[in-house]
């Protein structure tokens, strides 16, 4: 698909990133996290110091990239591509396939990782920490209890790890069309159509299960969704970006129900199970900025970040569908009804 051309800004509206959607959030997060790397890389000072909003008076409700200088939209997802680049250096977790490892292979990683350098530290401590297993009784070979932003397993041959490795490392999805008319995207392409336009899921890439309308169920279709006919593409370059966009959420240990369990900013475990939410806030602000308002202990309070601007707070449920597992559609938190 062909960007339109548009002229430099230092505001740019995402309409690819809807508001309710896991994968589009962890995809605003990943182009920050992008940006700031290719900030970090260039040899000027002139940077571009990224931030986000949200058009709340702008309907339908989009975040807002805010850029120090003007940039065209296809410079922005060049500059992304860049950095994503950069990040996925870290990304190496050589012939392991699922996030499986137990306390002591967990612990000396987290233990290299801490000299490898800050890009390999910040993704291992996203995605586990040894001081949460899945069998106490066996301390040392127990295999950790990973992100339950985690839901590959490999289920249906769908590894989290391996995808994690190879997946924002792979430019652009494969040509579109045959022959002749074939097109072949580039890896800022690929960015453009998932930040800047509304998503078509054409690629035939893989994806981590961040989307809900990854959420196919027999019931709900004409046919068997695991035929080829039925099967849903992915938005590729909103899964290269999510895939380093998830390091911003650094695990810690909690204690639930007298057992040692991870969580995460935004994350919370009840009786239907985890949730994972995020604010929608009016004022531009940074990566470390947004982190802080996952990371407040109102986030899920109606109202209760209204002084720090935020507007409203959307959380999406993990589930399990048969084998596999997804998030949904998020839904608003809302204040209770009143009784009258």
């Amino acid at each position: 698909m062909t960007m339109p051309r548009q002229d430099p800004a230092t505001t740019h509206r995402l309409d690819g990133l809807e508001p309710d959607n896991l994968l589009a959030f962890l995809a605003l997060l990943g182009l920050l996290r992008a940006l700031e790397a290719a900030d970090r890389a260039r040899e000027t000072t002139d940077r571009l110091h990224p931030r986000a909003s949200w058009s709340l008076d702008e309907p339908p409700l989009r975040p807002r990239l805010h850029l120090a200088r003007p940039f065209t939209p296809e410079e922005v997802a060049g500059e992304a591509a860049r950095g994503i680049d950069l990040l996925t250096e870290a990304h190496d977790f050589g012939k392991r396939k699922d996030l499986n490892y137990t306390r002591r292979e967990a612990r000396d990683l987290l233990e290299q990782a801490a000299d490898a350098g800050a890009d390999r530290a910040t993704l291992l401590a996203a995605l586990m920490t040894d001081a949460a297993i899945k069998d106490e009784d066996k301390p040392d070979t127990a295999a950790i209890d990973p992100t339950p932003l985690c839901l590959l397993f490999g289920q249906g041959h769908q590894h989290f790890l391996e995808r994690l490795a190879r997946v924002p490392t792979e430019p652009a999805p494969p040509p579109r069309g045959r022959g002749k008319k074939a097109v072949t995207l580039s890896a800022a392409d690929c960015l453009a159509e998932a930040l800047f336009a509304p998503w078509h899921r054409d690629d035939p890439t893989s994806s981590f299960r961040w989307d809900p309308e990854e959420d196919v169920r027999y019931a709900l279709m004409a046919g068997n969704p695991t035929d080829p006919a039925y099967k849903l593409g992915t938005q590729h370059g909103a899964n290269r970006l999510a895939a380093v966009g998830l390091t911003a959420l650094t695990l810690a240990p909690e204690t639930r129900a007298g057992r040692v369990r991870p969580t995460l900013p935004g994350g919370a475990w009840n009786k239907d199970g985890f949730s994972f939410a995020w604010p929608v806030w009016r004022d531009p602000a940074s990566l470390s900025a947004i982190r802080s308002l996952l990371g407040h202990p109102k986030l899920r309070e109606p109202g209760g970040l209204s002084h720090l601007g935020v507007e409203h707070v959307f959380a999406a449920r993990r589930i399990s569908v048969g084998k596999f597992m997804n998030f949904t559609r998020a839904q608003p938190i809302e204040a209770p009804d009143t009784p009258s």
